[in-house]
């Protein structure tokens, strides 16, 4: 495929972001909604994108985007979902961070929170709130992922079946329309499944760059969360669902 200028813009800025809007790319480029649709139909034909509602995401395949990558897509974002997590998560708790960039946002967010327990996984997270003194920290064992200083396996998932906190705070490599929680990773899954079953409350955090992108393993359904926090409002038929569901929905 052969791409204009602007074509070549819009994909730059979905690897960068993770996702694209038709209606923030139009007013971007001051083009019409219709020529943006147009331009990204044609970037999803080539391969490039994947078409979800009201725009687009960069093509990842079965395969996640890498660490450095995701750390710096949607940073403000993400800073304003921990935000409004970490708000909610009282002093004198415990909790479960899971891995993800966005989960590191919210251990950045509890840093000043006050005897608190976190168990983790994510030696991201650990680290963070190591400048904590309030925060007694608990790390998983498992087999250590270089990529991202994730432990993963049977062993981290035995590990978390000892506890039950008061929250779990998790993240997702993809939210379908369907409400489900997706990931790339089986090992990560089952660990993440072991999570969300000892929790008294089930917190997600997700940005935009992960609706209607998608995986193919299956952690969750919305359903099963009691609070969603993301940075956009969701498509109107799962946002339907989640009040069904008795899903919260925070938008930071």
């Amino acid at each position: 495929m052969a791409m204009n200028i602007r074509q070549s813009e819009i994909l730059d800025i979905a690897r960068a972001e993770g996702r694209v809007g038709v209606e923030d790319l139009a007013q971007r480029f001051e083009v019409t909604l219709q020529t943006i649709r147009r331009d990204l139909s044609e970037l999803a034909e080539a391969g490039f994108l994947d078409r979800v509602h009201g725009g687009a995401v960069a093509r990842t395949g079965v395969v996640n985007i890498g660490y450095e990558q995701r750390r710096r897509m949607n940073e403000d974002a993400k800073a304003a979902i921990a935000r409004a997590c970490a708000a909610e998560i009282p002093d004198n708790s415990s909790l479960i961070l899971n891995l993800g960039t966005t989960t590191e946002a919210v251990a950045r967010e509890l840093l000043h929170h006050k005897n608190i327990t976190v168990v983790t996984n994510n030696m991201n997270v650990a680290n963070i709130l190591l400048a904590n003194p309030g925060c007694e920290i608990m790390v998983a064992g498992g087999a250590l992922r270089r990529s991202d200083g994730g432990l993963v396996g049977e062993l981290t998932t035995q590990f978390f079946e000892q506890f039950k906190v008061d929250f779990a705070v998790v993240g997702t490599s993809a939210l379908d329309l369907d409400g489900d929680m997706l990931d790339f990773d089986l090992a990560e899954v089952r660990v993440s499944r072991a999570i969300l079953g000892r929790a008294r409350s089930r917190f997600l955090v997700t940005d935009r760059s992960k609706l209607g992108r998608s995986a193919p393993a299956r952690i969750a359904s919305l359903s099963e969360i009691d609070t969603v926090f993301t940075d956009v409002a969701l498509p109107e038929p799962l946002a339907t669902a989640c009040r069904d569901w008795g899903t919260r929905v925070v938008l930071a």
